[in-house]
């Protein structure tokens, strides 16, 4: 090298700030040839479900871990479920009136209370007949009245003597032959519970022991005598009770038209009942002098 020349400055080559200081001799000539490329951020890994919290907590609920305490708290709830149900249910089975409207109500609440007052008038007229006997001054003469007025009034019980009074008539028509014995017993009884003093049905006196059934071939046996529909029925007593206890809710009237029979009653000033049965002659029982 001549003198004249001067020296060529030597430079040191920084590292860039970006590159770390351990990089090697190679990735130094190429981190100064070009910047580096930066590297790409890693994806975020997915979500992955916590499968043992899972399995500790299907382990605690299953299988169940129930206490004596708690088994016996269940069984004595469940009896009073159990109990509450029947209860409801019975009560809605037996409650005809539940649904029944507010006129129809009243009407009972009438009933009943001519039913009472009736009660209250044999009453009355019983210890009438029992004052008279003690005050009168011929006791023979008035017990032979009573005891002639009693007998009429057991004749007309007994079928055996006939009667006439105000009432109703009642006629079912039944042209389906879906009427059944037991349906006409029920109307029966509910005219008698009415206050009815003689019934008559198509031309059978209905008395105390009066039994009805279904005959063979359709159509109701009457204490043996078969009739056949339309069923009709004469009845001496107050319209004013007898009408209305056929016509209560769930009554007589209702369960035969539900069994497509068409049922009329009609009030009457009049109702002649004169189908008569024989006297019977009791087999064993006599009259007492006590």
């Amino acid at each position: 090298m001549d003198r004249g020349e001067r020296p060529e400055p030597h430079f040191r080559r920084e590292l860039p700030a970006e590159v770390p200081a351990e990089q090697t001799g190679a990735d130094r000539g190429a981190t100064a040839a070009e910047p580096a490329a930066p590297e790409p951020a890693a994806a975020p890994a997915p979500h992955a479900p916590d499968e043992s919290g899972r399995r500790r907590l299907l382990s605690s609920l299953w299988p169940p871990r129930v206490s004596r305490a708690q088994l016996i708290v269940a069984v004595l709830l469940a009896g009073l479920g159990f109990g509450l149900a029947i209860q409801v249910a019975s009560t809605n089975d037996n409650s005809a009136l539940r649904g029944a409207r507010q006129e129809d109500l009243v009407r009972i609440l009438d009933e009943l209370d001519d039913r009472t007052q009736r009660l209250e008038d044999e009453k009355q007229r019983l210890e009438e007949q029992r004052t008279g006997l003690e005050s009168s001054s011929n006791q023979a003469e008035e017990a032979r009245k009573q005891t002639l007025e009693k007998e009429r009034q057991l004749g007309v019980l007994a079928g055996t003597v006939a009667a006439e009074g105000p009432g109703i008539t009642v006629t079912v028509e039944d042209g389906k032959g879906t009427v059944e014995a037991d349906m006409l017993l029920d109307a029966v009884q509910e005219l008698r519970a009415a206050g009815a003093e003689a019934i008559q049905v198509n031309g059978v006196r209905v008395v105390a022991n009066t039994y009805l059934s279904d005959a063979s071939g359709g159509g109701v046996s009457v204490d043996g005598n078969k009739i056949k529909a339309p069923y009709r029925f004469r009845v001496i007593g107050k319209p004013e009770d007898l009408a209305p206890a056929l016509n209560i809710p769930g009554g007589v009237v209702q369960t035969l038209e539900k069994e497509q029979a068409v049922v009329s009653v009609q009030d009457e000033e009049k109702v002649v009942v004169d189908a008569l049965r024989p006297a019977e002659e009791p087999d064993y029982a006599r009259s007492s002098s006590r």
